[in-house]
C-alpha cells in the first residue's frame, strides 16, 4: 500500500492526500490520548473505535505515537475512514513506523492532511497548530483516551473548550499515571465522563455482535478471573493475593474486563456478567 501513488493536491490552506469530500466532517470525532498507551488504553481504543466505524464516524488523529496511532490502525482494521492530521508536510512520516498505516488510511477512503509544505520537517513548535486542526475538522468534538498531567491531549482538550467544542473523557484507574488527566477533566467539569459511544452519539446505534463478550477464553489470566468470582464475588485485593499477582496488574486486567463488558462492579466487589 504505496502512499506516494496518492498526489499531493491542496484545499484552501491544507495539503492533503486522499479524496477530499466535505461529507468526511460531517459525523466525525477526534481522539487523543497518551503516547504511553497502556493495555486499558488500547482496550479503550479498541472498544470506541469499533463502535465508530459500525455507525459511520470518522475518526480522526494526530497521527503520533500511543493512542494516535492505535485509533488509526483500529480503524482501518475494522474497515473505517480516518483522517490523519500531520504536524510536518505529507512526505515526511513521522513517526516513520506509521508509514504502513499511512497507506491503509488511503486505501481505505481517509485523508492525510498537513498545513506545511510537502517536504517540511518535524518541529515541536508545530504540533499545537496541528492540534486545531485536528479540532477543526472534528464535528462531534474531542475524545480525551488515557492522559498525563500536563501532556499533550489536555491541551488539545483546553484548545477544544476555546473553540467551544465538546469534549468527552474515559475515566481510567486512579493508580494509573495517564489516567490522570482524564479524571481531572471529568472531575473539574471540563469534559463528559463517556463509557460508550452511545454517550457521545444520541441517536439509536447499530450493535456489533457478542465476539467481545467471548474474546476472554483466548486470556488466561481474564478467563481465570471469570472462573474465579463466577460463584464467589472478590475484592481487587482478594483477587490479588489468589492469583498471586501485584494489585496494580488485577486493576487494569478488571478495568478491561469492565470496558469489553465481562465484569462489574458493586460494593467494592466485582461480579461476571453473564
Amino acid at each position: 500500500m504505496d502512499y506516494k501513488k496518492y498526489e499531493i493536491k491542496k484545499h484552501g490552506k491544507y495539503y492533503y492526500r486522499g479524496e477530499w469530500d466535505d461529507s468526511l466532517f460531517k459525523n466525525s470525532i477526534a481522539i487523543v490520548g497518551s503516547r504511553q498507551m497502556t493495555r486499558y488504553g488500547e482496550a479503550v481504543v479498541d472498544k470506541f473505535v469499533s463502535d465508530f466505524v459500525l455507525n459511520n464516524v470518522i475518526t480522526v488523529s494526530g497521527f503520533m505515537y500511543g493512542v494516535d496511532t492505535e485509533v488509526a490502525k483500529k480503524t482501518v482494521e475494522y474497515g473505517g475512514k480516518h483522517i490523519a492530521v500531520f504536524g510536518c508536510g505529507l512526505n515526511v512520516i513521522y513517526p516513520a513506523e506509521n508509514e504502513k498505516v499511512y497507506g491503509q488510511i488511503l486505501e481505505n477512503g481517509g485523508l492525510v492532511v498537513s498545513e506545511y509544505e510537502p517536504n517540511a520537517k518535524p518541529h515541536l513548535w508545530k504540533f499545537p497548530q496541528r492540534n486545531k486542526v485536528v479540532i477543526s475538522l472534528s464535528s462531534l468534538g474531542v475524545l480525551v483516551i488515557e492522559a498525563g498531567h500536563g501532556s499533550g491531549s489536555l491541551v488539545t482538550a483546553k484548545l477544544a473548550i476555546k473553540a467551544k467544542k465538546k469534549v468527552f473523557a474515559v475515566p481510567g484507574p486512579i493508580i494509573s499515571k495517564v489516567s490522570v488527566g482524564c479524571n481531572d477533566l471529568i472531575k473539574n467539569g471540563d469534559a463528559k465522563l463517556v463509557t460508550s459511544v452511545s454517550d457521545i452519539i444520541h441517536t439509536k446505534l447499530k450493535i456489533k455482535n457478542e465476539k467481545l463478550k467471548i474474546e476472554y477464553k483466548s486470556n488466561t489470566l481474564e478467563q481465570k478471573i471469570c472462573g474465579m468470582i463466577q460463584n464467589d464475588p472478590m475484592e481487587i485485593d482478594q483477587i490479588a493475593r489468589k492469583m498471586e499477582l501485584s494489585i496494580e496488574e488485577i486493576s487494569t486486567t478488571l478495568s478491561i474486563m469492565g470496558i469489553k463488558g465481562l465484569v462489574t462492579e458493586s460494593g467494592g466487589k466485582y461480579y461476571p456478567v453473564v
